[in-house]
C-alpha cells in the first residue's frame, strides 16, 4: 500500500519494541533505514543486517539523543552517508523508573524529561536542515495515552513529559510549516513491548488490559501503522495530529 522507495528515514530508539518494527517496516517498504540506540548496540546491529538482507541500505548512529554534542555528531554521520532526510521518526524514550510524587526527586524528574521530552526537541532541530531539502519531509514523535489519562501510578513524570511530547509536535508542526515539513505522533495505549516488561507488573498488566474495549494489548506492528500512514503520501495534508493507537482505551 505505502512505498518509500527512495527515501531516507531515521528512527531514534530502534533497537526494540516499536522503533525497531517501524525500522522494519520503513525497509520493507523500500526506505534505507538509519537505526539508533543508546547502549543496544548488538540488537541494533542485528536489527541493522535485517534491513540490509532486505536490499535497503542501512546505517547506524549510537548516542545519548538528549546530549546535544552527540546529536549533533549524529546528523553529521547522516548527511555524510545520505546527505539528506525524508523521514524522522522520534521514537526514543523510556519511563526510567516509577515514582509516585512524594518519592518523585528532581534528579529522576530531570532525566525523564530529558530523555523523552528534551531529545524530541534536539534531534528535530538538528534534522530540520537536512529535512528542508525535500519537497517534503516528515516528523513523527511517538506520545503516549499518558499524556492524556495521566499514566499509571508512579507514572507522573512520563506522563508529563508524553504531555509535553503532544504539545511540542504541534508546536513544531506550526514552526516548521514554511519548509514544507510536517510533524505528527502517535499516542500508543498499551503495546507488548519491553517497555512493560520492565516498568508493569503482571497483575498492573492485567487490570489494564482488561479496561480495553478490544480486550487485549496491542502489539508493535499495530502500531507502525500509523507511522506509516503519518509517513506516507497519504497524509500529506496532515500535520499538528496526533493518531491514539490504544484499542479503545481512551476515546475522545
Amino acid at each position: 500500500m505505502y512505498s518509500f522507495e527512495g527515501q531516507i528515514a531515521w528512527v531514534t530508539g530502534s533497537s526494540t519494541g516499536i522503533g525497531r518494527a517501524a525500522a522494519l517496516r520503513l525497509a520493507e517498504k523500500g526506505a534505507d533505514v538509519i537505526v539508533h540506540c543508546n547502549r543496544s548496540l548488538e540488537e541494533t546491529k542485528e536489527l541493522s543486517k535485517e534491513i540490509e538482507r532486505l536490499g535497503r541500505q542501512s546505517l547506524i548512529v549510537q548516542g545519548d539523543v538528549a546530549d546535544k554534542m552527540q546529536v549533533d555528531r549524529m546528523v553529521d554521520q547522516i548527511q555524510e552517508r545520505f546527505g539528506r532526510l525524508d523521514i524522522l521518526v522520534n521514537n526514543a524514550g523510556s519511563m526510567v523508573e516509577r515514582a509516585r510524587l512524594e518519592d518523585l526527586e528532581e534528579e529522576l524528574w530531570d532525566r525523564i524529561m530529558n530523555v523523552n521530552l528534551k531529545s524530541v526537541y534536539l534531534v528535530t532541530k538538528a534534522a530540520v536542515p537536512l529535512l528542508k531539502k525535500q519537497d517534503i519531509g516528515k516528523v513523527i514523535n511517538v506520545t503516549s495515552v499518558a499524556a492524556r489519562n495521566g499514566g499509571g501510578l508512579g507514572a507522573l513524570a512520563y506522563a508529563s513529559s508524553k504531555g509535553g511530547v503532544s504539545t511540542l509536535t504541534r508546536g513544531m508542526a506550526k514552526d516548521l510549516v514554511e519548509y514544507s515539513i510536517r510533524v505528527n505522533a502517535i499516542a500508543p495505549g498499551i503495546i507488548t513491548t519491553p517497555f512493560h516488561e520492565q516498568f508493569t507488573s503482571p497483575e498492573v498488566m492485567e487490570k489494564m488490559v482488561g479496561q480495553i474495549p478490544l480486550g487485549r494489548a496491542g502489539t508493535p506492528d499495530e502500531t507502525v501503522g500509523s507511522i506509516l500512514f503519518l509517513a506516507s503520501d497519504y497524509a500529506d495534508y496532515l500535520t499538528g495530529e496526533i493518531i491514539e493507537v490504544n484499542g479503545g482505551q481512551l476515546m475522545d
